[in-house]
């Protein structure tokens, strides 16, 4: 995703003060996505407004993903091509700054590598990318704007680096923010970080200790987002089901299940989003199975605006596999947990990822994951490769699986959940079903997260952002026919 802003700095022939171009290309998931809002957020704040054409930029910023080998990859591709776009399109004055969990990391080794960048900022800067790109162009290095756990660069030491080691920042409600989701469909980040010791995931390491937003925050920013016209709300954050819970006055542990007698929940969350006024769905995104319990499955049942949807990565199902993940859940919880769902939300969709190839993964413990596969019949699931994080506890252990053997296991399991969706949508033929309309020929239903899930093709064009009412009429692979 590429947008840009402009801001005044630059002067013309004729002496007169024209926009300072700033442009950025967004990567990653949801939560990405909305930092780069906040980012542009900030740009626009200073005065700049959004630009059409990213090659005409006198700053590039490249908001970075870098949660696994094959998102790392990509956004070093897109730094590199970034510089070499600066010399095709005879810019040498272009400024690049590299923002993201990439940045956040590697920030350090990064400007030894890539010293084309001009500036590293990182998730405690994302409101401050304005300031900083004034500082940038006018190469001005004050010492007094860094942080005392700021490692900061000199100008002319290979780029600045603003970059604090230990990000704390959680946006609020009225953060300047410029939303690149279509005006029907937002994300709300309800909470930064992870508390969770995954064995995979260095996520913590870059994006700090699990920490809240105010209740008061998210409903303030909900309630503007639907004054707006946005029809569909997607809570986000690294564990949504932990919201609140770092709030408590006893801590709460990885394992603790949601209970609103001891403090702050998502249950609580929802109850009063409930009651916000307009036509709008919400959606739950990234909650973890060991914070689920009855209360919130009652919740969802009883609050009409709250999609029946679940996202829940498991990452996998045999317990020895689950332990050597530390993934706080065991099989017995898990199917326990999913029969609960299902029968206390009806209709629910519930959708969730898989690992393949973990470190051990023996032939028997593959096989009874693609049993749970057939047997559980997700409505939702996407599989992923294991990734050998450098810093992850999983990445130093024993039996790592070549990639000829998680390959095949990959298509394995693709191919037994592709059979299974196609199968499900054709169970949906015949039904009616309330529909979100993202184009005037492409629609959603409440069991499909924009970006992510399968689609509604619709036979006669309706206007984008409404919800309608209608018959599907067929299946086209995941797709659905109207």
């Amino acid at each position: 995703m590429i947008l840009a802003a402009s801001a005044e700095s630059r002067v013309s022939e004729g002496g007169k003060r024209l926009p300072l171009q700033v442009a950025m290309i967004s990567l990653g998931c949801a939560k990405n996505l909305v930092d780069a809002e906040i980012m542009l957020g900030s740009v626009l704040k200073r005065g700049m407004r959004v630009a059409s054409r990213a090659e005409d930029a006198d700053v590039l910023v490249v908001n970075t993903c870098a949660f696994i080998d094959s998102a790392k990859e990509e956004s070093i591709e897109a730094i590199l091509e970034v510089h070499q776009q600066r010399g095709l399109n005879r810019r040498p004055n272009q400024k690049l700054i590299v923002s993201g969990c990439l940045s956040q990391r590697f920030a350090n080794e990064l400007r030894q590598s890539l010293p084309e960048v001009d500036a590293f900022i990182g998730l405690d800067q994302v409101d401050q990318l304005g300031q900083i790109i004034e500082r940038v162009v006018a190469g001005i290095g004050d010492p007094g704007w860094i942080e005392t756990n700021t490692t900061a660069a000199a100008i002319g030491d290979g780029g600045y680096n603003f970059v604090t080691q230990r990000p704390t920042y959680i946006p609020d409600y009225d953060t300047p923010r410029f939303r690149l989701t279509p005006t029907h469909s937002a994300y709300v980040k309800i909470a930064e970080g992870c508390n969770h010791p995954c064995s995979f995931c260095v996520i913590p390491q870059m994006r700090g200790k699990h920490r809240s937003r105010s209740p008061q925050s998210v409903l303030a920013e909900i309630r503007g987002l639907v004054s707006e016209g946005v029809r569909e709300i997607n809570l986000i954050s690294q564990d949504t089901t932990y919201y609140g819970m770092d709030l408590w006055r006893e801590k709460a542990g990885p394992r603790q299940p949601l209970d609103s007698t001891r403090g702050l929940t998502l249950a609580e969350l929802l109850r009063e989003i409930q009651k916000i006024e307009g036509e709008f769905w919400v959606r739950l995104l990234y909650t973890h199975p060991a914070h689920w319990s009855d209360e919130l499955i009652e919740t969802i049942a009883e609050c009409k605006k709250v999609a029946r949807y679940i996202d829940i990565p498991l990452q996998h199902i045999d317990d020895s596999v689950l332990g050597r993940m530390r993934r706080e859940t065991a099989r017995a919880h898990i199917e326990n947990l999913i029969d609960k769902l299902r029968a206390g939300i009806p209709g629910v969709a519930l959708r969730t990822t898989f690992i393949v190839g973990f470190p051990g993964e023996t032939e028997a413990e593959f096989e009874t994951l693609l049993d749970f596969i057939r047997q559980t019949r997700f409505e939702r699931l996407g599989i992923f490769k294991y990734s050998q994080e450098e810093g992850s506890r999983a990445a130093k252990m024993p039996n790592q699986i070549t990639a000829k053997i998680t390959n095949a296991r990959f298509r394995m399991a693709m191919s037994i959940q592709q059979q299974i969706a196609y199968e499900i949508a054709r169970e949906k033929v015949g039904r009616e079903l309330k529909l979100l309309v993202d184009q005037p020929h492409i629609a959603r239903t409440e069991a499909d997260a924009p970006d992510v899930d399968t689609r509604v093709v619709l036979s006669k064009a309706v206007p984008v952002g409404e919800f309608i009412s209608r018959r599907i009429t067929g299946s086209r692979g995941y797709d659905l026919l109207a």
